[in-house]
């Protein structure tokens, strides 16, 4: 296939597409972005780039832009820029300074003023990367990628996210921190008329002063391979592995306090709290799944594991849609952990995964029910229902108790659903969201989507969202 988007070969262009890396050093960093988003033509000799960002960091960016034999402009060239290949927006050192809501605001207007003026000059189908973090103030999570990719994506469409993880502490925020590339194009959906939006992100972080002070990771991220999966478990279409679910519920609960999961599938969550010493609550809409999940705990209580010596820890799971519960049905809940249908992408005919799944025999979706949140076929619908099963499960949970979501954004027919964005804005309105880690996956295969045509990356990054239920609720 002739490469008609960069000069690398597919051995540079594979690794690229992973949509998460652990950061050697900026100049790295640099350097691969600007091997793959530009190439070299006959209608342009010297590619050119733009790139914003601090002093020391413009330094690096222009070492790296003439090592690649490309042009660079930055903003002092404003007038005379001209066919750009490249926009590199390095927003990082901004948000680090001042972390707040206020100097947030201030770098969004500028950072959209500054697009107006380069839009019209960038190739179309071409793309622009901006580096930025969430950033944690006074007891309060400011999702500041998340609003910006909101915004810049009223002018430009969303291609992708990369998650970048650092191996050590950056400006005392966070221990293993970690911020994103957000990656846009220019292209036939391109509106390149930006506004700046209220995205609702920020509007209830008053919240902060109902609870107390949450437990955070001291690492963010976590490269997670499941373990193989047994006969009975490999019959669900979607598993979590276990040592994920363990983790955090040693993080956020005490030996003997209750833990529950309202989509249980085949009981992963309901085990791994059982062998670390926690009563285990769950329902499954699914009665086949049900049956598989409750025979788990009955042999895993038969076996006594060497952990689980707490004769007094109870299990139950309901056969039962979690809209239809009532605070009859389960104790009060310490923790929530669960993932939902990652919206009804298990019905999607043709799908790598699907296809392997078929082969074998398996099921290829959670159910045929209606009332399955896998099968509602409108994004918009399956987003204010999920929504209100998570508001519904506050009832039972105790205040102060949080809940972690397992996620990831969505790619459907060339198009992005910031999934995970979403679900946190809708469920700020009633509850704290404190820093979110991921679970990284470094076992898949890469498949070369748009390989000589674009990019488009794997997706092999997880989001764990954490919310906290205020203290008076």
């Amino acid at each position: 296939m002739k490469n008609r988007f960069n000069n690398i070969t597919s051995k540079e262009w594979l690794p690229f597409q992973k949509s998460w890396f652990i950061e050697q050093n900026d100049k790295v960093h640099y350097s691969k972005n600007i091997r793959f988003f530009i190439k070299y033509d006959d209608d342009l000799y010297q590619p050119n780039v733009f790139f914003k960002g601090s002093t020391n960091k413009v330094d690096v960016f222009s070492e790296v832009v003439h090592e690649n034999g490309a042009f660079l402009y930055t903003e002092k060239d404003i007038d005379k820029i001209e066919n750009l290949q490249y926009i590199f927006l390095d927003l990082r050192d901004e948000i680090y300074a001042d972390p707040t809501i206020e100097n947030y605001n201030k770098v969004k207007k500028n950072t959209i003023e500054l697009l107006k003026k380069l839009i019209t000059k960038l190739k179309n189908r071409r793309f622009v990367s901006i580096l930025i973090p969430n950033a944690f103030k006074e007891h309060a999570y400011y999702p500041f990628a998340w609003d910006l990719s909101y915004n810049i994506a009223t002018g430009l469409s969303l291609k992708d996210e990369k998650i970048a993880c650092l191996e050590k502490d950056i400006n005392n925020i966070f221990q293993n921190e970690v911020y994103y590339e957000l990656n846009f194009r220019k292209d036939e959906n391109s509106v390149l008329k930006f506004t700046n939006i209220d995205t609702g992100l920020f509007n209830n972080i008053s919240l902060k002063n109902r609870v107390n002070e949450p437990v955070f990771f001291s690492k963010r991220w976590e490269i997670i391979k499941p373990k193989r999966r047994n006969k009975k478990e490999i019959l669900h279409p979607a598993k979590y592995p276990e040592d994920l679910i363990e983790m955090f519920i040693k993080t956020f609960t005490d030996k003997g306090e209750n833990v529950f999961d309202p989509m249980t599938g085949t009981g992963s969550t309901q085990v791994a709290a059982l062998r670390i010493g926690r009563n285990a609550y769950g329902t499954e809409l699914s009665d086949f799944f049900t049956e598989i999940a409750i025979n788990r705990l009955n042999e895993l209580d038969t076996n006594q594991s060497k952990e689980t010596v707490n004769n007094n820890i109870q299990y139950k799971i309901l056969n039962k849609d979690i809209r239809d519960i009532t605070k009859n049905d389960f104790p009060q809940m310490d923790y929530i952990i669960t993932s939902p249908p990652y919206w009804d992408m298990l019905n999607m005919k043709g799908a790598e995964n699907q296809a392997k799944r078929k082969k074998k025999g398996l099921m290829l979706n959670y159910s045929d029910d209606k009332k399955d949140l896998g099968n509602i076929a409108d994004y918009d619908e399956f987003i204010k229902e999920l929504s209100q099963i998570y508001f519904k499960l506050t009832d039972i949970l105790k205040p102060g108790g949080a809940i972690t979501i397992i996620v990831k954004n969505i790619k459907k027919k060339g198009k992005n659903y910031p999934f995970a964005y979403d679900l946190a804005k809708i469920l700020q309105k009633k509850l704290i969201l404190i820093p979110e880690f991921f679970w990284l996956q470094d076992d898949i295969n890469i498949a070369p989507y748009g390989y000589g045509n674009t990019f488009v990356s794997n997706t092999f990054h997880q989001y764990c969202l954490t919310f906290v239920k205020p203290d008076d609720r």
